[in-house]
């Protein structure tokens, strides 16, 4: 993270005015499995409605930023008027190569760490904090140094997500699945794009049955202009709405695939792998070559389909979680 001439005494100080464009350039040489843009940085850290410049921690030796780590907490609730006031994050942090090897991603670990702490945060995860997230945990294979330190300060493996990605260059609905929709549609299921009214239905199914991240990339993505025919909706008999699938959610990324949920009492039915092969069927349409999602669990349900449906297995990121002494 030096040059070598480096030393430990490199500063650590809160987020200034003039800092960005330099943290972004450090960023993309720390991590360039992982890089940003600034309009990114900016959307993602600057401009989040709990973003405080404290908890960006800036490591700067001799004029120049050379690390950064990143503390959050909420001062805006994500639903609902719960602040998690134990809870804390730490979205991501990094040293510049040139700067490594003095300690000083420890010291902006434990800078940060501290932060978090006297603001009352006991429960700090890395790197699992919505809305904003970058990655959805710590990908040990392409960072092993970084799973090491964290693994030093006391962070343990709440579980794993796993990102997957399928090829749609030549992708045809499977017969099968053209079948099972025939079948459903048969016994009284409607699929197709939402209304506007659709909406409110749809908005409260994501919020208050899977997440309310969800709920609030649906409602964000539409109000910035996605349009209604990147989601599938789901009716059962009675009219209810089940279910649904969509794409183009996040940062208007046509070929990134999500959010997607089926309402529990609902999935063994096809319904779910119908939804999911509709969205892939309109994203091919729209000339994608691929799809792609960030974070499912890998012998969940959801992962099972995924698979059926030829996604395959990208990268595995762990969410970790460190519990301070109280």
């Amino acid at each position: 993270m030096t040059d070598r001439t480096t030393t430990p005494r490199a500063g650590i100080r809160g987020f200034r005015a003039g800092d960005g464009p330099q943290v972004v350039q450090v960023w993309r040489r720390s991590a360039p499995a992982d890089p940003i843009t600034p309009d990114r940085f900016r959307c993602l850290v600057l401009l989040d409605a709990n973003f405080d410049p404290e908890g960006l921690r800036v490591a700067v030796d001799d004029g120049r930023v050379v690390g950064a780590a990143y503390g959050v907490r909420r001062l805006t609730p994500m639903t609902g008027t719960d602040l998690e006031p134990e809870q804390g994050w730490i979205p991501f942090f990094f040293v510049d190569p040139a700067a490594r090897g003095r300690g000083l991603g420890r010291r902006l670990l434990s800078d940060t760490l501290d932060w978090l702490h006297g603001h009352g945060r006991t429960r700090v995860d890395f790197a699992s904090y919505t809305p904003n997230y970058v990655l959805p945990g710590l990908d040990a294979e392409t960072y092993p140094e970084a799973a090491g330190l964290l693994e030093s300060l006391g962070f343990r493996t709440l579980y794993e997500a796993a990102a997957m990605d399928r090829g749609l260059v030549g992708y045809r609905l499977p017969d099968e699945v053209a079948h099972r929709e025939d079948e459903l549609t048969a016994q009284g299921h409607r699929f197709g794009t939402p209304t506007d009214d659709d909406l409110v239905e749809l908005i409260a199914l994501a919020g208050n049955h899977f997440n309310p991240d969800w709920a609030r990339a649906i409602r964000e993505c539409l109000a910035a202009g996605t349009p209604l025919d990147r989601i599938v909706v789901a009716r059962d008999p009675s009219g209810r709405l089940v279910g649904w699938a969509m794409h183009g959610a996040y940062a208007s990324a046509d070929e990134r695939f999500g959010p997607f949920g089926v309402l529990e009492e609902m999935r063994g039915t096809g319904l779910g792998k119908v939804l999911l092969h509709l969205v892939l069927e309109r994203m091919r349409a729209r000339g994608a070559h691929g799809a792609w999602f960030l974070w499912t669990g890998e012998r969940s349900p959801a992962g099972h389909l995924y698979r059926a449906a030829g996604f395959t297995t990208t990268r595995v990121f762990r969410v970790l979680r460190r519990e301070a002494a109280r």
